[in-house]
């Protein structure tokens, strides 16, 4: 195997990666989850 095959590879890998991570982050599904970690440093005691 070639070193510039794996290197497209490689890329070719993380950019899906990349936008699978954007997609689950972005979903409607994980909004209110997301929203309440966002608030647990101003919750009180």
């Amino acid at each position: 195997m070639d070193i510039n095959l794996m290197r497209s590879l490689v890329t070719v890998v993380s950019l899906a990666v990349f936008i699978g991570i954007v997609v689950w982050a972005w979903s409607r599904r994980n909004q209110k989850q997301f929203e309440e970690a966002a608030n647990l440093p101003f919750e009180q005691d």
